[in-house]
């Protein structure tokens, strides 16, 4: 049976589900491969079919705890699923870290399949987690997992020793990292060709905190895909050319939210004005009591409505964060 709380990944080609319990005897196959085990630390070999049981049993609790998300990768094969590989996050709540892990059957090597679960895995969880930046280590005599880790993302940050069950004994290892602007990139702006040499683009865009009858914000979270994606935000968007701020706001707001903005309803509150690494960005935020109709996620961000107090709470993109205490003291 497969978990409630999760909603199964997918690419191009492949799945990214819960383990079951009918797993085992495929992963086992898979898995009890001396060239598949020398190069996963916390894999013994030969690996026991008892444990296969005993790991899907655990990675059900961990994923129902939030603890962990070990996944098995299944494709398709002449209409039905086959088992292919694993790929596993395990999460570290307090250092809002995530340790990304992976493998894939013998008999599938050699067909991206590793770089398109691990991707997938990855911007998944810097999406939807309330994480920074992701691990991985792999051996040094790994050349391929070294080449997947480099192609989704990951640059090397050092090097240390690592116990190998299956090997018997420590071995070096390479650590990588990925952070959330790796994968989904900084805000962008189209290049003014005016503008001084070494100048960055001047992004302009509006933002609004809608406020209800209980005096808790809106907040949305920046959904996978998107630039700074996972991250909460106060609802808006970039200026059109020749659009004003209000007219921005009230577009953005019905496309993204499914309700209607009058100007007179949108009161200045304070602006931001924040140098990304591409881009200057330059926000003004309103403050939003009334509107037509129900707010709903039209565009699959997640939303909060939040109390002012727990607003720190959440993560921002660097040019919100100016605005929370601001906003907190007023309300």
């Amino acid at each position: 049976m497969m978990s409630a709380g999760f909603t199964p990944l997918t690419t191009a080609r492949l799945t990214l589900r819960p383990l079951v319990a009918a797993d085992a005897p495929a992963l086992h196959r898979l898995i009890n491969d001396w060239e598949v085990c020398r190069n996963l630390a916390g894999v013994p070999f030969p690996y026991p079919r008892a444990l296969a049981d005993e790991w899907i049993a655990a990675s059900a609790k961990d994923l129902a705890l939030g603890r962990a998300y070990h996944l098995a990768i299944t494709g398709d094969e002449e209409g039905r699923e086959i088992l292919v590989g694993g790929v596993g996050l395990r999460v570290d709540h307090e250092r809002r870290l995530g340790r990304l892990g992976y493998w894939v059957g013998r008999r599938f090597w050699g067909h991206g399949v590793a770089c398109e679960a691990a991707g997938r895995m990855a911007a998944w969880s810097l999406a939807h987690l309330d994480l920074d930046r992701l691990e991985a280590v792999a051996a040094t005599d790994n050349r391929a997992s070294l080449a997947v880790l480099r192609r989704i993302g990951f640059r090397e940050t050092g090097r240390e020793t690592q116990n190998f069950l299956a090997r018997g004994g420590s071995q070096p290892v390479v650590v990588h990292e990925v952070r959330r602007e790796d994968i989904f990139g900084h805000p962008e702006a189209a290049r003014d060709e005016a503008a001084p040499e070494g100048a960055k683009p001047l992004l302009l865009v509006a933002a609004c905190a809608l406020i209800d009858s209980d005096g808790r914000v809106l907040l949305a979270r920046r959904p996978e895909g998107k630039k700074m994606a996972g991250l909460w935000e106060f609802p808006g968007g970039k200026l059109a050319p020749g659009e004003t701020p209000e007219a921005a706001l009230i577009r953005e707001l019905q496309e993204e939210l499914g309700i209607d903005v009058a100007a007179a309803c949108l009161a200045p509150f304070a602006f931001a004005s924040h140098a990304y690494e591409r881009v200057h960005l330059l926000m003004p935020l309103y403050l939003c009591r009334r509107w037509r109709g129900f707010v709903t996620p039209r565009e699959g961000q997640a939303l909060a409505w939040v109390r002012p107090e727990k607003l720190s709470e959440y993560r921002m993109p660097p040019a919100d964060l100016p605005l929370v205490p601001m906003l907190r003291d007023f309300l």
